[in-house]
């Protein structure tokens, strides 16, 4: 496997998951999120929300950076076959889903909550590294730049959107719930 493709993607998520999780622990604006945003659901969908745009942007300059020569970026290659930034996501999918059934960061202590956090922030990113591809698996090949390649930022911002409304608005879906009673 080439060992820069490689490097570089498992730092980026590293950097992402590591920045997120601090931001919650160690800053103004985590405590700010602890104390607005209730911890289930809504905190985990608000990470998912944010790792999933952050790594869209930064997936999309990453692949921009390697099309155009630009750094030290490569493309990561097994056996000689590319391997997509897809089959990251889904593997990351794959982890998280499992997680979750195995109803791993469920429970009250520290540790289960670091967890549960994690698992929304890899979700956010497994969700952007696979979505961002939706035009190869739709169409069966690598249409990256080409028009069709249109139809992963169709995918992209329908995803994103669909997680906007969820996190941000469930106060509001609440208050309209609330109102009905």
């Amino acid at each position: 496997m080439n060992q820069n493709g490689t490097a570089v993607l498992m730092l980026f998520v590293a950097i992402i998951v590591g920045l997120l999780l601090l931001l919650l622990h160690l800053t103004r604006f985590g405590d700010l999120i602890q104390g607005r945003i209730p911890n289930r659901p809504h905190r985990r969908l608000f990470l998912s929300s944010i790792s999933f745009f952050l790594t869209f942007l930064v997936v999309r300059l990453l692949v921009m950076s390697i099309t155009h020569h630009f750094g030290p970026f490569h493309w990561v290659y097994f056996h000689g076959k590319h391997i997509h930034h897809l089959v990251w996501g889904i593997l990351l999918l794959l982890i998280v889903g499992y997680g979750y059934s195995a109803e791993i960061g469920h429970q009250e202590t520290p540790w289960s909550i670091f967890l549960s956090r994690l698992f929304a922030i890899l979700y956010g990113v497994g969700a952007a590294l696979t979505l961002d591809e939706f035009a190869l698996w739709l169409n069966l090949k690598d249409v990256y730049w080409a028009k069709q390649g249109r139809e992963s930022i169709d995918a992209v911002v329908l995803f994103g959107a669909f997680l906007a409304i969820v996190t941000w608005g469930a106060p509001l879906w609440q208050g309209v719930r609330n109102r009905r009673r």
